[in-house]
């Protein structure tokens, strides 16, 4: 199954979610109704029990060049531009957040909001060409994706604060080096890899994994401590689901088991 709403295409292929950004002619810069699009996407992911990891991606040569700042900055300006409660933002800031595992394939540009949409992923595959580049300061506007948050957190201050101030290029090692991707691969294998990966977060059993995504975000978002005390909270309701009682009986009879997520 695959449809297009907007600027930003859906496919599901089985338990998993394609969504691609697809202004290709513009280079997949975000204006106004892009970001909407998206936005509706996470949503329609969060919302279906039957998908289980999405994948995001672009439609042509590059994944994004940032935000489309001629549409874009009027309403920014006038702050007239945000997300209801019940919408996923996609930088993960305010409004709904995501509850399911994210997985960002990049190519070609990936600029300033493309960038804070990856920190705002689980996963990221980008393609050895990629080059990334945080250049919101050179243009009078700040990160609105939280960069100057989690840049700093995955890079450090001295490597993320180079980047952001100054808007230097830095290529697909780099960016592995500083911890804002997980892999990177040769050719054009970016979503092919991504899609591996998705295939074996979605056979795993879907409480568990959002359980551990929850887990991880309270220790980001609040503090270790914080998520430390909730681990019993997590626990307990997984030892007592349906997926937990398969994930045993699996075990003992050697084979792979099929997790319906209770």
């Amino acid at each position: 199954m695959s449809n297009s709403q907007g600027k930003v295409s859906r496919e599901i292929r089985g338990h998993i979610f394609l969504i691609g950004l697809d202004r290709a002619d513009k280079r997949n810069a975000f204006d106004s109704h892009m970001i909407h699009d998206l936005s509706l996407a996470l949503t329609e992911y969060e919302k279906n029990p039957e998908l289980r990891c999405a994948v995001v991606f672009a439609h042509g040569e590059h994944f994004t060049a940032g935000l489309d700042l001629v549409e874009l900055q009027p309403k920014l300006a006038d702050g007239v531009f945000s997300f209801t409660d019940d919408m996923v933002n996609p930088w993960g800031t305010v409004g709904r957040q995501r509850t399911k595992p994210l997985i960002t394939a990049v190519q070609g540009y990936c600029y300033t909001a493309g960038i804070e949409l990856m920190l705002n992923s689980d996963l990221v595959i980008a393609n050895q060409n990629t080059q990334f580049t945080q250049i919101e300061v050179q243009r009078g506007i700040l990160p609105f994706g939280g960069a100057t948050v989690r840049f700093v957190q995955a890079a450090g201050w001295a490597k993320a604060m180079k980047y952001v101030l100054t808007g230097d290029l830095f290529n697909a090692q780099t960016a592995y080096e500083m911890n804002l991707v997980t892999e990177v691969v040769e050719g054009n294998n970016q979503l092919i890899r991504a899609l591996e990966l998705a295939e074996r977060i979605a056979s795993a059993a879907p409480l568990a994994v959002q359980a551990a995504l929850h887990s991880a975000h309270q220790a980001f978002l609040y503090s270790p401590e914080v998520a430390f005390g909730n681990l019993q909270n997590l626990l307990t309701p997984l030892l007592n689901s349906e997926d937990a009682q398969e994930g045993v009986r699996a075990m003992i009879e050697r084979r792979a088991p099929q997790f319906k997520g209770k």
